[in-house]
């Protein structure tokens, strides 16, 4: 089957440029800043033609650590026309872990803002490149981090050792546009345009080398399961740096010549009232974001007839929760995806006119585009339909490979161009797909499978629960038990006691959580997923000796001794 487009980033948004200039393409709805895609474009074009001048340019890898600021969209097209691959770096990133991505990727240039929450990006600079306040803009030389050679502050301020983005786009505007042109026109779809690293909740992060082709058709074919058209406003309030945003979002938009309602740092009063002001269409977020704006006291405040679609992604969706969407937002025709950094991500997604039960048990049928296998992970035979196994992919979407780590890629996609997922689900006879678990997350115990997802869902039909999460917890007799966290709704008042009796009323005892912990809120990644490692080890801290310990036998704690 044939994509959408052959062509480059820079090449497709000039085509989109000139057949609808003055249509908005970026807004900030906080600060009233809005750039058509003319004036949009042209500011990419002078930011671009500003990094050639101070040496950056096809093949060269820049990094961009900030949250959701205008220029961070700016840098990325830019970087685009003239063939650079933009590294995203995680905005919660402290300074061990920036130190491994500017030294694993070979960032040659490394763009920042000045702070996120409690991160003080140009200390940590200076504490990693401290030749940055002795040595010349553009000539690094340091001994930690060889390729690097310039760092651009993106703002007005001045720091030494900096180049400003002012200082480029002036840059920039003097600088000839031919050598651009032919530059961006000689580029092509296959080449490594963008370097996402994934979460490293396990093991390192890697960086994931994707191309144009790669995600400039991923997000079309994103946008037409949502319908989107150049009416369309999409309110983004996910993080840049990851696929959400930059493809599912940034992407999706493009494709259709639709318009990208940013928000900078998510909170749901300035989510909903961008909604408002700006009348958007569709509305993007994890579901714990939409849980946040469906309870925020002011919800009722705010007119969102407005709404249509959107995506919720990231972690299974609560049927409760999509109610409400659809009943309260009034976005009826609201999708689901699912998919991994490696995909571009997205090869499994909802269509607006799926059933609720469809958007909220299942992650809809494939792209058409992309071939999708559910495998035993044993024996690698396919599975039948109902039948559980792994989720495997091949297409225009797998990425070139995880950055110098020839032995992962290799694990990762194996010799037929398959990509492994590690997620294990079913498909139906209909060709709906349904997400149990991964492979590292299923509990066995005492030789039972036993699948989160499952006991999740159940738990959110418990009055009082706001959002649940289940784990396995260590135990010496049966391996696993299950673990369950649970956030209570405004008001509630339950106790570990509650839940295990209403657990084991309602499903196989074995199912039933054997410890239940109550928390304020998940550990997150800043692209809003779920850590469900540290809620083990939160689970393995607060159990203590408990775990583990036979019924009968005495010390401190026995009284949590297994069922």
């Amino acid at each position: 089957m044939d994509l959408h487009t052959d062509l480059t980033i820079g090449q497709y948004f000039e085509k989109q440029v000139a057949a609808g200039p003055e249509r908005d393409f970026v807004v900030y709805p906080d600060r009233d800043l809005r750039w058509s895609y003319r004036e949009f474009d042209e500011r990419a074009d002078r930011l671009a033609k500003g990094l050639l001048g101070i040496g950056i340019g096809k093949g060269d890898h820049v990094g961009v650590w900030a949250r959701n600021v205008p220029d961070w969209l700016t840098l990325a097209f830019a970087t685009a026309k003239i063939g650079a691959v933009l590294i995203t770096v995680n905005p919660v990133y402290k300074a061990h872990e920036l130190a491994y991505v500017i030294e694993q990727s070979d960032m040659k240039a490394l763009a920042i803002i000045d702070a996120f929450r409690d991160v003080d990006y140009v200390q940590i600079v200076r504490e990693l490149v401290p030749e940055s306040m002795t040595q010349e803009r553009g000539h690094l030389k340091t001994a930690k981090f060889p390729r690097l050679e310039s760092l651009i502050y993106m703002g007005p301020e001045k720091h030494r050792g900096f180049y400003n983005v002012p200082e480029l786009l002036v840059l920039g505007e003097h600088t000839p546009d031919e050598p651009l042109r032919a530059l961006t026109a000689s580029l092509e779809a296959d080449d490594v345009i963008n370097m996402q690293y994934t979460s490293g909740t396990t093991g390192f992060p890697k960086g994931v080398m994707l191309t144009s082709r790669n995600i400039l058709n991923n997000g079309f074919y994103i946008g037409e399961r949502q319908n989107l058209t150049p009416d369309d406003r999409v309110c983004l309030p996910v993080p840049l740096f990851h696929c959400f945003g930059i493809v599912l979002g940034i992407l999706a938009v493009l494709t259709h010549g639709a318009t990208a309602v940013m928000v900078e740092s998510f909170d749901p009063v300035i989510v909903l009232a961008a909604v408002q002001k700006e009348r958007c269409t569709a509305l993007y977020g994890v579901p714990t974001m939409f849980i946040a704006e469906l309870a925020h006291p002011m919800f009722d405040m705010f007119d969102l007839t407005s709404l249509r679609t959107g995506i919720m992604a990231g972690s299974p969706c609560p049927i409760e929760t999509m109610k409400q969407v659809i009943d309260r937002m009034h976005a009826s025709e609201m999708t689901i995806c699912y998919g991994l950094t490696e995909a571009s991500p997205v090869f499994m997604q909802t269509t607006v006119d799926d059933t609720l039960e469809r958007k909220c048990e299942t992650v809809g049928r494939r792209h058409d585009e992309i071939e999708v296998r559910v495998v035993d992970p044993e024996t690698g035979r396919d599975c039948a339909p109902g039948e559980s196994g792994e989720f495997l992919c091949r297409g225009y979407n797998i990425m070139k490979g995880y950055y110098k780590m020839p032995e992962a890629t290799a694990t990762a996609i194996d010799s037929d161009g398959w990509l492994h997922s590690g997620d294990v689900g079913t498909v139906d006879e209909a060709g709906y797909y349904r997400i149990t678990g991964r492979i590292k997350d299923m509990i066995i115990r005492g030789g039972e499978n036993i699948y989160p997802r499952e006991i999740e869902e159940f738990l959110y039909t418990m009055p009082g629960v706001e959002d649940a999460q289940v784990v396995g917890v260590p135990d010496a007799k049966y391996g696993e038990v299950v673990g369950a966290f649970i956030r209570l709704s405004a008001g509630a008042d339950l106790t570990e006691g509650d839940v295990q009796e209403y657990a084991r009323a309602r499903m196989a005892r074995y199912k039933a959580p054997r410890y239940v912990f109550f928390v304020d809120q998940f550990p997150m990644t800043a692209s809003g997923k779920i850590q469900k490692y540290k809620l083990r080890d939160m689970a393995k801290d607060q159990m203590g000796i408990r775990i583990g310990v036979f019924a009968g036998e005495k010390g401190p704690g026995a009284a949590g001794t297994t069922v």
